[in-house]
């Protein structure tokens, strides 16, 4: 949790807003969270599908009841459905807006959007996660060599998290599926102080293809 914490403050550093997947837990709440009670509730944006409003976690329970919990510095909670009450209940004052829509397309499509109608330094940065992370992280890398859009993609790689993945892309250019120039298109973080360097200082490869998806 402490890496998500130390985003936070280099995101209200640099006036960074936020824009994420909605959830209330792991990495990216405490995110959320933190970057609110610095910057305040207008910072963050968090869109999440009505599906995944149900999802809380039994860890944050048990953070309330027993003032601590067994994920924390790893993010990681088993989860739990809460009451069709209280689906709509994030707080704003706690993690800014929140927009409910009805799939998981219209989530990635907005959150793309919405990042890239930012100013200089827009571009999207993952943490550690699972499947649904590195699913994110394959589109927008993707979408990057498409010719989509032209903003950086950086994997915060704290304590080699990323190594496996990176290694992977690595291989593939040797192998030949993926060209050196596009190799550079995830960019690496190894330490929070980082991101916002590797943000700004994005250039766009070589390699990418010259589509012009406004046509269609």
């Amino acid at each position: 949790m402490e890496t998500a914490r130390a985003l936070a403050a280099e995101f209200h550093k640099h006036n960074v807003q936020l824009v994420y997947g909605g959830g209330t837990t792991g990495l990216m709440g405490e995110l959320a969270r933190t970057l609110v009670s610095l910057s305040g509730p207008k910072a963050v944006h968090g869109i999440i599908p009505r599906a995944l409003v149900k999802i809380a976690t039994i860890s944050s329970m048990r953070e309330h009841r027993e003032g601590q919990t067994s994920a924390e510095g790893t993010g990681k909670a088993a989860e739990r459905v809460i009451d069709a009450a209280d689906a709509d209940g994030i707080p704003e004052s706690e993690y800014g807006l929140t927009t409910i829509v009805p799939d998981m397309h219209t989530r990635k499509r907005m959150m793309a959007e919405k990042v890239l109608e930012g100013g200089p330094g827009s571009g999207f940065v993952s943490l550690a996660g699972g499947f649904g992370t590195i699913e994110e992280v394959m589109e927008m890398t993707t979408w990057n060599q498409l010719g989509i859009h032209k903003v950086a993609v950086v994997l915060l790689n704290i304590n080699g998290y990323w190594d496996g993945l990176l290694a992977w892309v690595r291989n593939a250019v040797k192998e030949g599926y993926i060209s050196s120039s596009n190799g550079e298109i995830l960019a690496e973080a190894k330490e929070v102080s980082e991101v916002w360097p590797k943000l700004v200082a994005y250039q766009v490869s070589n390699g990418r293809m010259q589509l012009n998806w406004g046509e269609e």
